[in-house]
């Protein structure tokens, strides 16, 4: 039997359904509709792994300021800021260049860096001064806004992939899609651009079941390479710790 070595997912009930974590040095596409969890997963995977595993993080962001992320995650007990002091964790801030609005950061891009491999050559160099092991892209779609043509975007997508995977980090790409199609725990799509499914090594989907006041969100992991994992779509819960995957059994009775 080949050896995987596993990085800890940092969310609970999610390693015992892959094996014990994702493999070290893959990426990870998370995709799903607004308000399914993603950027909470994808947050959890890096401060978790700070915390739990001393892996050092970095988190790339187009759609959030980063002060309104340390707010909002400050909601689960995470205080970012304290882990940026010990350059632990760093924000890269894409979203003002993206806007194009001044920034703030000491990790921020500027309006000409957001060519493909501008962005690299930034990104990789806080992953470098900090020791980064993790990394997490937020979003993928909103990263390519600026490209026009579809070849331009699946060039991009692969080339992110590719060099992120010979540093040696395991990363997170979120990805948003449509809520039609959703009803068996994921999207008919399970990408933007139907490119990110096939360059990452694996897919989380994240969904709802039901409407209104009974919906519930769902996670399905559609496929994760050199690992044995479930294919049930597990029912997830957002609590003030952050999130947990739940049993089956425990939900859908």
């Amino acid at each position: 039997m080949i050896y995987v070595e596993r990085v800890p997912s940092g969310v609970s009930g999610l390693d015992e359904l892959i094996q014990g974590g994702f493999p070290r040095r893959r990426s990870i596409l998370v995709s799903g509709a607004c308000g399914t969890g993603k950027s909470i997963l994808a947050m959890q995977f890096l401060y978790k792994g700070v915390l739990d595993y001393g892996e050092p993080g970095v988190f790339v962001t187009f759609d959030e300021m980063p002060e309104k992320l340390r707010q909002d995650m400050l909601n689960f007990g995470w205080d970012l800021t304290e882990l940026e002091k010990n350059d632990l964790f760093a924000i890269v801030d894409a979203t003002s260049a993206r806007v194009g609005t001044p920034s703030e950061e000491e990790n921020a891009l500027l309006p000409g860096q957001l060519d493909i491999d501008r962005l690299l050559v930034e990104i990789l160099q806080v992953c470098r001064r900090i020791g980064a092991k993790r990394l997490v892209i937020d979003s993928i779609p909103a990263m390519a806004f600026q490209l026009e043509k579809e070849s331009e975007i699946r060039k991009a997508i692969l080339k992110l992939v590719y060099v992120v995977a010979k540093t040696g980090m395991t990363s997170i790409l979120t990805s948003e899609v449509s809520e039609q199609g959703f009803g068996t725990g994921g999207p008919i799509k399970f990408s933007k651009y139907q490119v990110e499914e096939y360059v990452a090594d694996g897919v989380i989907v994240m969904g709802f079941l039901g409407s209104g006041s009974q919906s519930t969100r769902t996670l399905y992991i559609r496929k994760l390479r050199g690992t044995k994992h479930s294919l049930e779509i597990h029912p997830i819960e957002i609590t003030d710790q952050g999130m947990v995957v739940k049993r089956v059994e425990d939900v859908f009775k």
